[in-house]
């Protein structure tokens, strides 16, 4: 699944494509792919509609129109794509958004996980999220005092969204290692200067996922080089870069984790 890092650099390529286009028609090619409204609606709503911006927050791409905004989560495999001329649907095309100058984006997703939403209240959609890790109200303080809050392994807290936003399994794993904590660390048991290394570990792998384009590796997104230089994910049975050790995989919270049994033992 793409992550804040992946999501982040979908939304700054799409930008100069879209922003100023005008949306024509929508053709919907498997209707579960709309979350709300209902089909009939959506055609009718965002036909005429103009791009204004486009936006992250979490794992969801926000495009803003004239009078709503327009949601996109890719889950699994979705894509996006800006294709020219004349209208050719691919295969895995769920929906296809017919824009001004020729120009349309297809919404391509092999597993037909990923949703949509067109609304004019984006936080029923987005205002359950926590606070976005790249922005200053995320603060080591603020990690410190709500990781006191919670009895949970350190993993499927950051995990979850309505703690800390856009995280999903590499960039989790990535930074636990930089901050050398267990996954399975209690988060109440977590110290100040524990806080303090596993924040600053969280915003260098995502500025540097980001500045690498993220990551290409089990989904179709394209043109990523962050899979080069991890530290742990993917690396079962290869040693540490830290220390030498062998990188061990196991299952915490029904996901595959990836860590250095010497850089982050369990306490």
């Amino acid at each position: 699944m793409p992550e804040l890092p992946e999501v982040e650099t979908i939304a700054r390529a799409l930008k100069p494509e879209l922003i100023g286009r005008t949306i024509l028609s929508a053709d919907l090619r498997w209707e579960r792919t709309l979350a709300a409204p209902n089909a009939a609606t959506f055609k009718q709503q965002i036909a005429g509609q103009k791009i204004l911006n486009i936006s992250r927050r979490a794992k969801y791409l926000v495009i803003q129109l004239n009078t709503c905004s327009f949601l996109i989560h890719l889950r699994m495999s979705g894509d996006l794509e800006i294709r020219k001329g004349t209208i050719n649907p691919e295969k895995h095309d769920r929906l296809l958004l017919h824009l001004s100058d020729q120009h349309y984006l297809a919404f391509n997703d092999t597993r037909k996980f990923g949703r949509v939403w067109l609304t004019d209240q984006p936080q029923t959609v987005l205002g359950k999220l926590g606070p976005e890790p790249l922005e200053k109200n995320f603060t080591a303080a603020w990690l410190f005092k709500n990781l006191q809050t919670r009895k949970r392994f350190l993993k499927p807290l950051l995990l979850d969204q309505t703690f800390l936003a856009g995280l999903g399994n590499i960039y989790t794993d990535e930074s636990l290692h930089l901050a050398q904590l267990h996954p399975q660390a209690a988060s109440n048991n977590v110290t100040y200067e524990q806080a303090e290394a596993l924040h600053k570990a969280i915003r260098s792998v995502l500025r540097e996922g980001i500045r690498r384009n993220g990551a290409s590796i089990d989904w179709v997104y394209r043109g990523g080089e962050y899979q080069n230089y991890f530290r742990v994910y993917g690396r079962t049975g290869n040693p540490c870069l830290v220390c030498g050790a062998i990188i061990k995989k196991f299952t915490v919270g029904q996901r595959g984790t990836h860590i250095c049994p010497n850089c982050q033992r369990l306490r």
